[in-house]
């Protein structure tokens, strides 16, 4: 039912569904920086031991599902993945060589637990384009 994950001392299932912006919302999310966004996301996980579960990115934000070990807080791991994505999106995608002052997202994010809906959860970040034409058409009509 459940996939337990171990740490030397402690048995945990701890997965967040987080929601972070570029910085002014700009819709700035397209096309090979879109792609590229992931695969930086997929990395950075993977050196701290995070699992992306899930993720879709739209052009004014991203939502992921994250499984973060005890060990590391959900601020901590944020601030991680949102500072040294920034430098590496300044560095190899955007072409700036600037050592300080690398901004690209917001300072907040929104994050919740996701519990026992995990299915749930995942597939709204997986229907994301979806939600949001629907959402579009009702406000039309």
């Amino acid at each position: 039912m459940h996939d337990w994950r171990s740490l030397s001392h402690v048995r945990w299932d701890c997965k967040h569904h987080v929601v972070f912006v570029p910085k002014y919302r700009k819709k700035a999310l397209y096309g090979k920086l879109r792609r590229q966004v992931g695969e930086i996301l997929h990395d950075l996980c993977k050196q701290k031991g995070v699992d992306l579960l899930e993720g879709h990115a739209m052009p004014d934000h991203i939502h992921v599902c994250l499984s973060i070990p005890p060990k590391y807080s959900v601020s901590q791991m944020i601030g991680f993945l949102k500072g040294k994505s920034a430098v590496r999106i300044h560095r190899g995608l955007l072409g700036h060589r600037n050592l300080t002052g690398l901004h690209f997202w917001a300072t907040g994010y929104c994050v919740s637990t996701v519990g026992l809906d995990e299915a749930t959860i995942r597939r709204y970040i997986r229907d994301q384009d979806r939600i949001q034409q629907n959402q579009l058409a009702l406000e039309i009509e």
